[in-house]
């Protein structure tokens, strides 16, 4: 976060089995670190942890997709200042971490720096050039956070 930029971070946690693994990964400190690598202004940015079942409701709502996906950003503006709610999908998360065998903790990093670009108008889903631009972005500041590159 750019020299004199600060964030206005709510986190909250849904209810869901191992919910508490979850909060001692996803703490406040953490989520402002990494948020905080990705935002280029000032911003007010909620974080959401949630179960499958609300995950997969906001995702048939708002995109028409019927799953629970890892991370959905809900960018609301980003100039003069970025404002945004983020809901993550804990048991998502934590299968794909176990499934690409990368430790819980980098895998909530990188998609909630993912997220943060998302916010500020980053996106991969237009086209080739976006993508790689994005992708390069995140390895980049992954790396400032001692995460390898998730790609």
């Amino acid at each position: 976060m750019p020299q004199g930029s600060s964030l206005d971070l709510t986190l909250q946690f849904g209810h869901f089995p191992g919910a508490v693994a979850h909060r001692h990964v996803v703490t406040a400190a953490n989520v402002r670190k990494w948020v905080g690598a990705a935002l280029e202004r000032a911003g007010e940015i909620a974080v959401r942890v949630v179960g499958e079942e609300e995950a997969r409701e906001l995702n048939r709502q708002y995109r028409h997709k019927d799953y629970a996906t890892n991370v959905l950003t809900f960018d609301y503006t980003s100039d003069p200042m970025v404002m945004a709610d983020v809901v993550l999908c804990g048991p998502v998360v934590q299968r794909e971490a176990i499934a690409q065998g990368k430790p819980l903790k980098d895998h909530y990093a990188h998609l909630l720096v993912h997220a943060t670009l998302h916010a500020q108008g980053y996106e991969h889903e237009t086209n080739e050039r976006d993508a790689l631009e994005m992708e390069a972005l995140e390895i980049l500041l992954l790396g400032t956070l001692g995460v390898s590159n998730p790609y």
